[in-house]
């Protein structure tokens, strides 16, 4: 498949995962050659930013500027990639703070995540801002929020689910 192939097929595919106002989503081609964790940093940067201006959480978020690359690289911890899939279709599919609802079916959401990984291949790398060993989550905004994100060192593919507490 095509670089170009590829990129439309993530898109298609994250743009299946996402969920107005709850998760957002990202994908797309790097310009730098052999991207790695500080470029897909930005591109987590850019969609903080875009959370940020959504006027549907503006107000719950006074004042708050988006971390800076370094600051989410520190935030960041790997996920296995045979791990990346069941993880990205609960970032879109089960609620962070009422895990009974949902925000997609969880067959579709496993779909859609199952064709994502398979896209970035087996040698992609992921990172979330859960730390798996004490289950602690590393903010990325002030409120409730899980991230997946990864890289294939060409493409990468965000998901962040917020919610307000």
């Amino acid at each position: 498949m095509t670089s170009i192939g590829v990129l439309a097929e993530l898109e298609a595919g994250m743009a299946e995962l996402s969920t107005p106002m709850r998760v957002y989503v990202a994908a797309g081609r790097f310009t730098e050659p052999e991207a790695d964790l500080p470029e897909l940093a930005a591109r987590i940067h850019t969609l903080l930013v875009a959370i940020a201006a959504d006027e549907a959480w503006r107000r719950f978020l006074p004042g708050y500027a988006p971390l800076s690359g370094p600051e989410i690289c520190a935030a960041l911890e790997p996920v296995e990639t045979h791990r990346a899939a069941s993880f990205l279709a609960q970032v879109a599919a089960v609620d962070l703070l009422w895990p009974s609802h949902r925000h997609l079916p969880i067959e579709n959401a496993e779909r859609a995540a199952d064709r994502v990984v398979s896209l970035l291949g087996s040698e992609a790398s992921w990172w979330t801002n859960h730390d798996a060993e004490c289950g602690a989550v590393n903010g990325l905004t002030p409120l409730c929020d899980s991230l997946l994100a990864g890289t294939d060192g060409e493409h990468f593919a965000l998901a962040l689910q917020i919610a307000d507490d």
